[in-house]
């Protein structure tokens, strides 16, 4: 036998208030075709490629969507040149994308299907990629993918906003039954909702006190595909934090003994926090896919797996992880979480003045609350975690480098359990379109929660749509990360 052709799923991704632009434009209620051309990113892995809308040009009715003398209506030549052009300058793919009234299904006409024949193959020589058609009803979606090897469908377009929709080329879906085992769950989100939940595959950095909070409650939600990342072990002071974990994993016999070698010996044999999550969640959980990667995320193989994510909750608290996982966030429009809690005390007295704790929703756009938008991602700290431990030491940065800072287990459900049911209300449905996910602040010794109010730069390396921006340009930027 030859060598089989593996088939990958291609979708588009596109944030909601893009989504919006686009879709008051195309459906002006006037019961008529208009259209658009999306410049997007793309990532490819062995399970799909993804599509990433990064800008929309509206195509002006008489002006740059005109009577076509085979078809309805057309582009006009100069349009599809400068927005083709305009791609292949910065790299991106070209989508051509018109609508069809009515909210049924979503399909090609004939003529729709010969347009495409007699230009496309030449905007794919062109533009050097992969060129599309997308046709939108105010319900479905559908799209022809045209490469330099064939035509391939689209398989779905995701709405990424606080609520996540889904939209195919049919309307009509069969009914979904799920196990009696999330028949609880079925009675607030429908069986739908917990099928969703079993499709995702959602990325935690971090599987510490925080981190391992937030992989128990995900395993017993149902989620289909966890992925761990975290290059530490357990010892003995992260047992009381850590969720599933024990003596064992901490090889504690060993590791508070007194004698060095058989310290070393036990750091050696102790459990990586990733194995004992994956062993915790696969017990709520045994049809789960986990996959527990020990390393550090500001490694670029490692970070590379979490590209084609649904979700991504960061749960460390350093710099350099922030500055991935806003990266990822936003490069490759994956919605996301970061959790922390902080203990405050005054210096002299030791006192503790204030104990705080913050559940960040991250959305992929701007005004979303990108961390580096709103100042947690501080540059003189960043820089200095990414010295080396010569450079630290040249520059006295050892002091108090190995200081713990307090931490709780119950702290850390405050931060994460916001974040959770942020995640779960998102995509089963049952937030509202536009809804505005502020980062939730506790303030534990008063009994006070605030909402924070969302800082935006217009020329944000992350979110913005500026031309250095990562904003969805996917695999066409190097995350931010170590090169080995």
């Amino acid at each position: 036998m030859g060598n089989r052709k593996i088939v990958r799923k291609i979708s588009l991704r596109i944030d909601e208030r893009l989504f919006k632009v686009l879709k008051t434009h195309l459906f002006h209620g006037d019961n008529d075709e208009h259209a658009a051309v999306i410049a997007a990113g793309m990532v490819e892995t062995k399970k799909e490629i993804r599509l990433l809308a990064r800008k929309i040009f509206l195509a002006k009715d008489g002006v740059d969507y005109v009577p076509g003398t085979r078809s309805y209506r057309t582009l006009t030549a100069q349009f599809v040149a400068n927005k083709s052009d305009y791609c292949c300058r910065k790299k991106l793919c070209y989508i051509a994308v018109h609508c069809h009234p009515g909210s049924g299904s979503a399909g090609f006409s004939a003529d729709d299907v010969a347009s495409q024949r007699r230009g496309y193959p030449a905007l794919v020589q062109m533009t050097g990629r992969p060129v599309m058609a997308l046709v939108l009803t105010q319900t479905a979606a559908a799209g022809n993918i045209w490469t330099a090897d064939g035509v391939s469908s689209l398989s779905h377009l995701i709405v990424v906003g606080s609520r996540v929709t889904t939209l195919t080329p049919d309307t009509q879906k069969g009914k979904t039954v799920s196990s009696n085992i999330y028949d609880r769950h079925a009675r607030l989100f429908g069986d739908a909702g917990q099928e969703i939940l079993g499709n995702l595959k959602v990325v935690i950095i971090g599987l510490g006190g925080g981190g391992s909070l937030l992989n128990e409650w995900l395993s017993r939600l149902g989620v289909g595909h966890i992925v761990g990342i975290d290059h530490d072990k357990a010892e003995p002071s992260n047992l009381p934090r850590i969720v599933g974990a024990s003596y064992r994993d901490a090889m504690t016999w060993l590791t508070l003994s007194p004698i060095p070698l058989l310290q070393r010996l036990g750091i050696i044999l102790s459990s990586y926090k990733v194995n004992i999550a994956k062993r915790v969640a696969r017990r709520a959980n045994p049809k789960m896919k986990y996959e527990a990667i020990p390393g550090d995320v500001s490694d670029e193989q490692i970070a590379l797996r979490a590209r084609d994510a649904d979700f991504v909750f960061l749960a460390t608290d350093t710099i350099k992880s922030r500055n991935v996982f806003n990266a990822l966030v936003h490069q490759y429009l994956i919605p996301g979480a970061q959790i922390g809690a902080k203990v405050t005390a005054d210096k002299r007295t030791k006192e503790v003045v204030e104990i705080f704790t913050a559940g960040r929703m991250v959305m992929p756009h701007a005004g979303g609350g990108c961390l580096q938008c709103n100042g947690l991602i501080p540059s003189v700290r960043l820089q200095k975690e990414l010295l080396s431990e010569e450079e630290r030491k040249a520059g006295n940065y050892i002091e108090n480098e190995f200081i713990q800072e307090p931490s709780v287990i119950t702290l850390n459900v405050l931060s994460a359990s916001q974040v959770v049911n942020d995640f779960l209300l998102m995509f089963t449905g049952l937030y509202q379109q536009d809804m505005p996910l502020k980062h939730v602040m506790s303030y534990v010794l008063s009994r006070e929660r605030a909402l924070a109010d969302f800082l935006t730069n217009s020329d944000c390396t992350h979110c913005s749509d500026s031309p250095h921006s990562r904003f969805a340009k996917g695999d066409g930027m190097r995350l931010p990360c170590r090169r080995k």
